[in-house]
């Protein structure tokens, strides 16, 4: 929230923001306040095509930081400012509120992190043990997860100021006594515990509050956090620094910074991209919402091939490290069961990991993927969202999400930091008018062609089915009503699961053979 600075409207270029010059002002004319519109700066940087990091230093900032804070980046092997970092530090560092569009994996976190604990860094006298002077807010238990691992390395620099992780999964009993016992600075968390938190403790003092990070804004929206956000924000003083974080700017993004930001300076980092052929050749590069060294593709398909389209993807990149989103929980785990029986797929990892997990589960599960090589991550995009795992090589979203700004953050989590990454999508036939639309959005596809030798996986998986009872019934858990015939081929159905929207032909079941002479009933479980 500028505080006693004016808002300055030209475009500026990145020197300018990390030299703090300031222009825009005219010779002859006073310097006196103007009422300024919401973004009334914007600072554009688009990075070189094949790197990832300018030729800023974290050294050569302005305002400068701290020993202690450069020691800690040179420690985490930190030299050289990604341009979000380059754009966005000096900014908060020198008191601005800022609203940052940036592509993801651009290294958004250390761009809060670092200016965060510089400010803190600043306050004087030392905090009371329950005075808390600064928030990280994020959309997923995962993702604040990572935050607090990564704020830890800064926040040890800091003598007398306590951090705290607040996500759901545990008891909030547990959180409750350990801040009554031990305080708490800096609250890292989701919005549903910190509301929670901040409702059943009373000692806790936001007064003196500094700043408030609001990470992956519109997926914290998207996700119906709206409410939680807006009465948190009610609770906080008015004069501190804000910072908005998001991918894509939605109209209820742009609402909530008005809510929760004043005069701000708004950093938009974009990638370039080369143009595709059939844009036209008067295109050569345009400004793009994915990572410049990201090559999407998309597959279109009948719905009964899909499976063995997947698992031929699979098989051809077994020596890669993937992530597969599915639209529901009943999806991975239907996946879970079935991919590891497959005999193309023996000695792949294949890991799962859904909300509907428990908590410790969870975290056992992202742990042991980003600890390998290569491997399969099987998810939902609400649990590997804004995560940075490392060598993530191809992102396969197997069903399409409804929203394409969820497009957008899924395949973000490869070609990160400047890396190569690949990503697919698989399309129903009749659903090309996604695809341009994506186009219109800045993320380019390029179709990708079938090719007849994937493996019919089809009979396998009816095959696994007809030996465990736990495998069919997935399988009818998870039977969309679309399509119905071919999914439940595609889903290695043994039959259709008796319904009255089958039985009356409410819905098509064409495409779909049932597998004759089978009682259901004596299929066993297999332990």
């Amino acid at each position: 929230m500028g505080c006693g600075t004016r808002p300055i409207c030209p475009l500026q270029s990145p020197q300018d923001v990390n030299g703090g010059r300031q222009r825009g002002l005219r010779k002859g004319k006073s310097n006196r306040r103007r009422k300024a519109p919401l973004f009334c700066r914007r600072t554009m940087v688009s990075p070189n095509l094949n790197r990832a990091l300018t030729n800023t230093r974290f050294s050569d900032l302005n305002p400068a930081l701290s020993d202690p804070v450069l020691d800690a980046l040179k420690e985490g092997g930190f030299d050289y400012c990604t341009p979000v970092q380059a754009a966005t530090i000096p900014l908060l560092c020198g008191y601005k509120d800022v609203a940052v569009d940036a592509a993801t994996g651009s290294g958004e976190t250390l761009a809060f992190v670092v200016p965060l604990v510089e400010i803190l860094r600043r306050v004087s006298p030392a905090p009371k043990p329950q005075q808390v002077l600064g928030i990280i807010i994020s959309p997923t238990r995962e993702l604040s997860s990572q935050i607090y691992h990564v704020a830890k390395l800064f926040i040890a620099t800091l003598s007398n100021l306590k951090s705290l992780l607040l996500v759901g999964g545990g008891d909030v009993k547990a959180d409750v006594k350990k801040i009554e016992e031990d305080g708490a600075n800096l609250l890292i968390g989701t919005p549903s515990r910190l509301h929670d938190i901040m409702e059943r403790v009373d000692d806790l003092d936001f007064r003196n509050l500094e700043v408030l990070i609001l990470d992956e804004a519109d997926r914290l929206l998207d996700m119906g956090f709206q409410k939680q956000l807006n009465a948190i924000i009610s609770r906080l003083p008015k004069l501190r620094r804000t910072g908005l974080f998001s991918a894509t700017q939605t109209e209820a993004v742009q609402e909530l910074a008005k809510a929760g930001l004043r005069n701000p300076v708004r950093a938009e980092v974009r990638a370039e991209m080369k143009s595709l052929g059939d844009l036209g050749s008067s295109q050569h590069s345009a400004s793009s919402k994915t990572p410049s060294g990201l090559h999407l593709e998309y597959f279109e398909c009948e719905a009964d091939k899909k499976p063995s389209e997947l698992v031929d993807l699979l098989v051809k990149n077994k020596s890669r490290k993937t992530i597969i989103y599915f639209m529901t929980c009943a999806c991975v785990d239907y996946w879970g069961v079935v991919l590891p029986q497959l005999s193309v797929l023996k000695g792949l990892s294949l890991i799962s990991l859904h909300g509907k997990m428990k908590q410790n589960a969870r975290e056992k599960a992202l742990a042991k993927f980003t600890s390998l090589t290569s491997g399969v991550l099987l998810c939902t995009d609400v649990d590997a969202r804004g995560l940075d795992i490392l060598g993530v090589d191809y992102i396969v979203q197997y069903d399409p999400p409804q929203d394409p700004n969820v497009f957008i953050h899924r395949v973000g989590r490869t070609a990160r930091l400047g890396r190569q990454g690949h990503g697919i999508v698989f399309y129903y036939l009749r659903e090309e008018a996604y695809v341009e639309f994506l186009r219109i959005r800045r993320v380019p596809l390029e179709e990708r062609k079938s090719i007849d030798d994937a493996p019919d996986v089809v009979s396998q998986i009816r095959s696994v089915a007809r030996k465990d009872r736990d495998v069919m019934e997935k399988g009818h858990h998870w039977w969309k009503e679309f399509e119905v015939g071919k999914l439940g081929m595609g889903f290695g159905l043994l039959q259709l699961p008796s319904m009255p929207e089958v039985k009356h032909h409410s819905l098509s079941t064409e495409g779909f053979i049932p597998v004759e002479d089978l009682k259901l009933g004596e299929i066993k479980f297999k332990y």
